[in-house]
């Protein structure tokens, strides 16, 4: 029996002597009251015996059972296997809002995952992707989410043992809702705001009781269409607060207190009805004075999407221009090294919380698997010291989502097998190709899933770190903002380039039996060529000093270099579009190619070519 064979792996294997199963086996199934939540007991010898805690216990068996049942008859092994979980909510977010609405086949194959991966709750993270009545402005051009939506995925979450758990922001990140005229007199701050150099949109809701009232409504609007009793109203990253409408307010109170007296505020009339709701604590965890008035019958989240190892190297080689930045943005550097410094406060005053680390994939292309895994295990490290009651793994879509959902699938089973149970499942990291193989793509060749998991751990492999983030996706998107020390080597990209060539090569050789196949094969290779471009444009001889060229004084050679890269530039800008409505709908497609206009506009100036049209 291979180490694939039973996913996650179990927390007691113990091989037994005897024959396997025959294949109609009688199948003996009792509950056992003594087990622990989500727990069972399994048999799988001449007669198969199941023993079970709960529901969720009864599936996760069968769910093994089938497993072992699909092991190849030359593999076959009688075993007991006792089985239950460290985290009792093992949850996993998509952000819907930055651009990339999924279809209907793309959630089906996600809760799949899910499901294999024995999560059993999902967020969908909204700002303005639902339909809210009244409010067409806001949401026509998104393709956004709809009643009928919600309430077909609420139904197959339910069918799977999954609890789907509406997820609105009710506080930060309103950039989407106060660019129209009808809803900025709703602001903190009305005029952009200067953060390190950078202007920012107004995006945070002023802390008012009329703007907790208006999103109640919303909220009350959403929630219907979820059976779950719980609900997570978002308050992460409001930059602005204490600079407008609450500025006196905070000034007096402190920003703190202004933060959660609002979050109280918006929370009351759920937790009142026995809801438990969820919210981000990155402001929270700065006012350690404040932990003995977390209201009740809330859950402060706690959010980190760097490993240690990672943020380590990027805090050693932090510019003074970088911690400003950090802190401008409300930002401590320090509590960014692992989830225990991010929690601290929360830690020291028994209050408990949510870790959420993240897949990695964002920012990226082709994902930083490596950064994931460390991530995922700091987090679920902390949980566990901490008796934490929940593990949340975020896949966010910052600066257009151009990663596709296939890329975030290996960071998505290792978060479930290692909330599962850790010590078991450590090395899962290692055998996530053959995971990915035997049990999602059942690659004929058996190299679909190697090649995505080599592909995603091209990010960990280049010799510059980068905070949230890869250098071949910022040297793409952003071709101003990379520092010097940001940049990888020439030998580190010459490594990259030939390790994404190979995948690329390999991906045609994969023959994929399940229905997903074809589409996943598209995105991979189309995630894969856009990592190819970062790296091409960072090797270009136009690529100096952490950023391209911006004269245009340039040689024929460089005029000619940055046709030839603008050209490989519109070229994966139209592949693009058809790749990206293979599993989302067109909804916020525009705005994603929009992203890549300033390197657009650069190339073509150095290019010497008469501007695009706007």
């Amino acid at each position: 029996m291979t180490h694939a064979s039973v996913f996650p792996r179990p927390r007691q294997l113990t091989e037994l002597s005897g024959p396997t199963p025959a294949p109609q086996a009688e199948v003996l199934v009792t509950r056992d009251a003594d087990l622990p939540p989500q727990g069972f007991r399994l048999e799988y010898a001449e007669t198969v015996r199941i023993a079970y805690s709960d529901a969720a216990g009864l599936r996760y068996a069968q769910r093994a059972l089938d497993q072992l049942r699909g092991t190849p008859a030359d593999q076959q092994q009688a075993v007991l296997i006792e089985d239950w979980p460290d985290i009792r909510r093992r949850g996993f977010m998509l952000d819907v809002s930055r651009d990339r609405v999924p279809e209907r086949s793309t959630l089906l194959r996600l809760i799949h995952i899910l499901s294999l991966a024995r999560y059993n709750q999902l967020e969908l993270y909204t700002e303005h992707s639902f339909t809210y009545s009244g409010h067409e402005e806001v949401w026509q051009d998104a393709s956004p989410l709809t009643p009928e939506d919600l309430r077909w995925l609420d139904d197959l979450c339910a069918a799977h043992g999954i609890e789907l758990v509406p997820n609105q922001n009710t506080f930060g990140h309103w950039e989407r809702w106060l660019a129209h005229e009808r809803y900025l007199p709703r602001a903190e701050n009305q005029e952009p705001q200067e953060f390190a150099g950078r202007l920012r949109p107004p995006s945070t809701l002023a802390p008012t009781e009329e703007n907790a009232e208006f999103v109640t409504e919303l909220l009350e609007e959403l929630t219907p269409h979820f059976r779950s009793d719980r609900l997570n109203i978002g308050a992460d990253e409001t930059w602005e607060l204490g600079t407008g409408v609450s500025r006196e307010q905070a000034s007096q109170q402190g920003l703190g207190q202004v933060f959660l007296d609002y979050v109280a505020r918006v929370a009351a009339p759920w937790t009142s009805r026995g809801h438990q709701v969820e919210f981000w604590s990155d402001i929270l965890g700065s006012y350690p004075e404040l932990m003995d008035r977390v209201p009740e019958g809330t859950e402060p989240v706690v959010w980190l999407y760097d490993s240690p190892d990672h943020i380590a190297t990027v805090i050693d080689h932090m510019s003074e221009a970088e911690r400003g930045f950090n802190e401008a943005h409300g930002v401590d550097t320090e509590q960014l090294r692992n989830f225990t410094a991010r929690a601290q406060a929360l830690i020291d005053a028994g209050v408990p919380f949510w870790v959420a680390p993240g897949t990695g994939s964002w920012l990226s292309f082709i994902g930083r698997l490596d950064n994931a895994v460390g991530n995922i295990i700091d987090a679920v490290e902390t949980a566990g010291r901490n008796d934490a009651p929940g593990f949340l793994l975020t896949s966010w879509g910052d600066c257009g989502h151009f990663d596709p959902l296939v890329v975030s699938y290996a960071p998505i089973l290792f978060g479930g097998a290692a909330s599962w149970h850790l010590e078991s499942n450590r090395e899962t990291s290692e055998l996530l190709g053959e995971i990915l193989d035997r049990h999602v793509f059942q690659d004929q060749q058996g190299v679909l899933g190697p090649t995505l998991v080599r592909l995603g751990r091209v990010a960990g492999e280049l010799d510059a770190a980068i905070a949230n983030s890869s250098p071949l996706f910022r040297a793409v998107q952003q071709p101003e903002a990379l520092e010097a020390h940001q940049v990888p080597s020439a030998e580190s990209l010459d490594a990259a380039a030939e390790t994404i060539h190979s995948a690329l090569a390999t991906l045609s050789s994969s023959r994929p039996a399940s229905l997903e196949g074809p589409v996943v094969l598209e995105e991979i290779a189309q995630a894969a060529r856009w990592a190819q471009f970062g790296v091409d444009v960072l090797r270009s001889d136009l690529f100096r000093g952490g950023a391209l060229q911006d004269s245009e004084d340039t040689s024929a050679a460089a005029r000619d270099e940055a046709r030839r890269l603008l050209d490989r530039l519109e070229k994966l800008l139209a592949e693009q579009r058809r790749v990206w409505l293979l599993s989302s709908r067109p909804g916020g497609l525009d705005d994603s190619i929009d992203r890549f206009s300033p390197l657009r506009r650069r190339l073509v100036r150095l290019a010497q070519l008469p501007q695009p049209a706007r």
